[in-house]
């Protein structure tokens, strides 16, 4: 399958905005520079074509920018498939269940309101190929948190 590893810089780059997004749509995979817009790209095309679910992995550290990555993509699909929903469907979606968040975020050493679950995000598309829904799915990981917490961690911010 596809790889991509990118790295969190922990500072905003101009390298995600509308423009890049139209660089990249319609793109054939290796004929720009890697990036997680050429990796949505060919989820969406393989879609298009071959009418079948697809699936993008987003896997990394605590604090590697798994949460920004998966918005990202969906920001691109939003855009390429020129959604009516297109104005912040990302935003709509992630901010889906912040009680999810409250409970299952916590401070870690690496990252203040990091996510101790994971997460299944399943984007739904019309057969024009246009965002028509979307459902976001959580498990818990860290149930040990809940009674023990590393040097310098927090529990869950629910208990805060």
């Amino acid at each position: 399958g596809i790889i991509l590893v990118a790295i969190n810089p922990y500072k905003q780059l101009p390298i995600y905005g509308d423009a890049i997004i139209h660089a990249y749509s319609g793109q054939n995979m290796g004929d720009m520079d890697p990036h997680i817009f050429a990796v949505a790209e060919e989820a969406y095309k393989q879609m298009a074509r071959n009418n079948k679910n697809q699936s993008i992995i987003v896997s990394g550290e605590s604090g590697a920018g798994k949460t920004v990555s998966a918005r990202y993509t969906m920001r691109y699909f939003a855009t390429v498939s020129k959604s009516s929903s297109n104005a912040h469907v990302e935003d709509k979606v992630l901010a889906s269940n912040p009680i999810t968040e409250a409970v299952g975020n916590a401070k870690t050493t690496r990252n203040d309101n990091s996510s101790r679950f994971g997460k299944y995000s399943e984007i739904s598309f019309d057969r024009n190929y246009q965002i028509i829904g979307a459902n976001m799915r959580t498990y818990l990981l860290e149930k040990s948190r809940v009674v023990f917490q590393v040097e310098n961690e927090r529990n869950y911010h629910i208990f805060y």
